[in-house]
């Protein structure tokens, strides 16, 4: 099917979420003709989820004796030795200035009696220094701040249109996008840069904090553009997903860490604390290490949950503090101010992904990534709680200021150059049978014969068809981005942040290392060298 239409610009941002509107906004600064590429509005994704905030040391407003080296102490520290030192330095530095110009783009934190910014304190994190907006609706705020940025420039944005496939020229730099409309109508957006802002992949999983947006569609284009992924294997599972029966799949309410930053302590259905002697920070560890503990008390116990009690908190001032899930507790019947809330893990936040620079660079000409999309190096085996709307802030400004950069040099192609596109085709799996799998094989614990059985799953599941459909597109993504998982999370034999492997469960040195991977000729997934670094380009 040839395409219907044609358009052209600088550069195409895809995704609305943090990364992609800061990027958009930046590059317009800039004088780059930009067009915003989304798949469903602008202003959905996953950004306006997320509840617990922003992790900042700002300047004369922290807490005495917090540093941003401090902050960088307790990132290295969750990312379990796969950070890159030079790409968290970067961005956690250059944190207060994303915020200060997201807060003159309009959006308002929460700030306490005295009249500075109000701040809590999330697992791994050793000072207060997690700035929040709503009580636990940060996200949502720092999305409409951004949304309203864009109307107000005005930025075009194209809605209800799925990436489908990268535009190449024969020397294979990236000039562009084929995109599918709601109808299936293929069309083509010539540009020599194309930024990656899709989020996650937590549709990987039957129960996730991820919406239904989240289906890995970037990785999938990126791998096809001939990208390197790496650190696929770490997923971190949120531990306190509101847990509201054992038939429940899809989105489920998070319950943000931040409750036990305000005190709440997890206990099992006899009352006994399931964080006790496990780590120093006890409820405050890292969300790998609690996530752990939790799956192990349940299978202890023989539960499908464990509980948060927060009723030390009391009614008004949980309510206050905690609007959001509040208002979820209420929907499934319970009063978190004389009950605990129960929970259990979910699949929540991609570790790795497109592997690129601080700068959102990858190792193909032309095309750039930013947000949970991009694997910059910032977080390693596990992501520490609140450095993602950090992240998306400071990278995809940066990026925006590479495009700019790179096109004034000469480094970018002539769109005109751009080889013809057509929806190609790709194996695709059944999503239910797929998640199914996914979730038994390759979540929390992990083994050989597991993830074997997983991959025979998707091997014997697989259909080749082309993608002409926003459903066929996601579903090739995600078995693709399924089948990336299954296969590094099987070479890593050692547990290390949330990468957890029962038959191999010792941190093993000699993988103090990233396993990056991309596509071959043929379009098998092979291992290679690192070839690109986390820190700035």
């Amino acid at each position: 099917m040839a395409p219907a239409w044609e358009a052209g610009a600088d550069l195409v941002v895809v995704g609305t979420g943090v990364a992609g509107l800061t990027a958009a906004l930046t590059a317009r600064e800039l004088g780059l003709r930009v067009l915003v590429v989304t798949k469903a509005g602008l202003g959905e994704g996953n950004t306006p989820w997320a509840q617990g905030g922003v992790a900042v040391v700002l300047p004369e407003e922290h807490e005495p004796g917090d540093t941003v080296a401090r902050h960088a102490a307790d990132t290295l520290a969750a990312g379990a030795g796969l950070c890159d030192e030079r790409a968290v330095a970067v961005i956690l530095a250059q944190g207060p200035g994303a915020v200060q110009r997201l807060r003159e783009q309009g959006a308002r934190f929460d700030t306490a009696r005295d009249g500075a910014l109000a701040r809590t304190r999330e697992g791994g994190h050793s000072a207060f220094r997690v700035i929040h907006a709503g009580g636990d609706a940060t996200g949502a705020e720092v999305e409409r701040a951004l949304v309203n940025a864009v109307r107000d420039d005005p930025i075009p944005v194209l809605e209800q249109h799925i990436a489908v496939e990268a535009l190449r020229t024969p020397v294979g730099d990236v000039a562009g996008l084929l995109v599918l409309d709601a109808e299936g109508a293929p069309g083509v957006v010539r540009a020599p840069a194309v930024l990656l802002a899709t989020g996650g992949i937590g549709q990987l999983y039957q129960a996730t904090t991820n919406p239904e947006l989240a289906t890995g569609d970037g990785l999938a284009l990126a791998l096809r553009a001939g990208a390197v992924l790496a650190d696929v294997e770490f997923v971190q599972f949120h531990p306190t997903v509101l847990f509201s029966g054992p038939h429940v799949t899809g989105r489920r309410p998070l319950v943000t860490e931040a409750v036990r930053g305000e005190g709440a302590v997890l206990v099992d259905h006899s009352g006994a604390r399931v964080m006790a002697d496990v780590h120093p920070l006890a409820d405050l560890a890292p969300r790998d290490v609690v996530a752990a503990a939790i799956t192990r008390r349940m299978v202890a116990t023989g539960q499908d949950h464990v509980l948060l009690d927060a009723t030390h908190m009391g009614g008004d001032a949980f309510r206050r503090r905690f609007p959001t899930v509040h208002a979820a507790c209420q929907d499934v019947g319970v009063d978190p101010a004389h009950e605990p809330i129960p929970v259990a893990p979910a699949a929540h936040f991609s570790c790795g992904g497109v592997m690129t620079t601080v700068d959102g660079r990858s190792g193909v000409t032309g095309l750039y990534a930013a947000g949970e999309v991009a694997r910059t190096g910032l977080h390693g085996a596990n992501r520490l709680a609140s450095n993602s709307l950090l992240e998306g802030l400071v990278t995809g400004a940066r990026a925006a200021r590479a495009v700019a950069a790179d096109l004034a040099a000469g480094l970018l192609a002539d769109p005109k150059l751009a080889e013809p596109a057509r929806p190609p085709a790709a194996p695709v799996v059944d999503r239910d049978a797929l998640q199914r799998a996914m979730s038994r094989y390759a979540a929390i614990g992990r083994d050989a014969s597991g993830l074997i059985e997983a991959m025979s799953v998707l091997d014997t599941r697989s259909v080749h068809r082309p993608l002409e459909t926003h459903r066929a597109v996601e579903d090739a993504a995600l078995a693709m981005v399924a089948s990336t998982l299954l296969t590094t999370a099987l070479q890593r034999t050692e547990s290390r942040g949330c990468h957890v492997r029962t038959d191999h469960p010792n941190t093993d040195e000699s993988w103090h290392r990233s396993l990056p991977v991309r596509l071959d000729a043929a379009g098998r997934l092979v291992h290679v060298e690192p070839v690109i670094l986390g820190g700035v380009a």
